[in-house]
């Protein structure tokens, strides 16, 4: 997704980009675990958890999670808790505290 602004984490972006009316599904059979940078290279610490997720009009997404979470099968319909966006030059970035399967 391409923006043109640069604001912290919050709700409000979120909700600019995810529409609550349209189902959103999970398309990860799995988790990607994201690790921490040292000195240019990856560490074995890993800082959070990465996921993708689809809903219709807009291309697929990935949301980070700070802890393992229990991923939905794919093409569940899900529901985020604590959905957040960034905006950061021309991407967005999603974060959420777990995300919870509806169908």
């Amino acid at each position: 997704m391409k923006i043109t602004q640069h604001n912290g984490y919050s709700n409000r972006v979120a909700n600019r980009y995810i529409d609550n009316n349209k189902p959103v599904y999970s398309i990860s059979v799995e988790l990607d675990s994201q690790y921490r940078w040292e000195d240019g290279q990856p560490t074995s610490k890993v800082v959070g958890y990465k996921a993708w997720f689809t809903q219709e009009g807009l291309p697929p997404f990935s949301v980070k999670f700070s802890d393992e979470i229990d991923l939905p099968k794919y093409m569940s319909i899900v529901e985020f808790e604590g959905l957040e966006g960034c905006e950061i030059k021309n991407n967005v970035y999603f974060r959420a505290t777990s995300v919870k399967k509806i169908k």
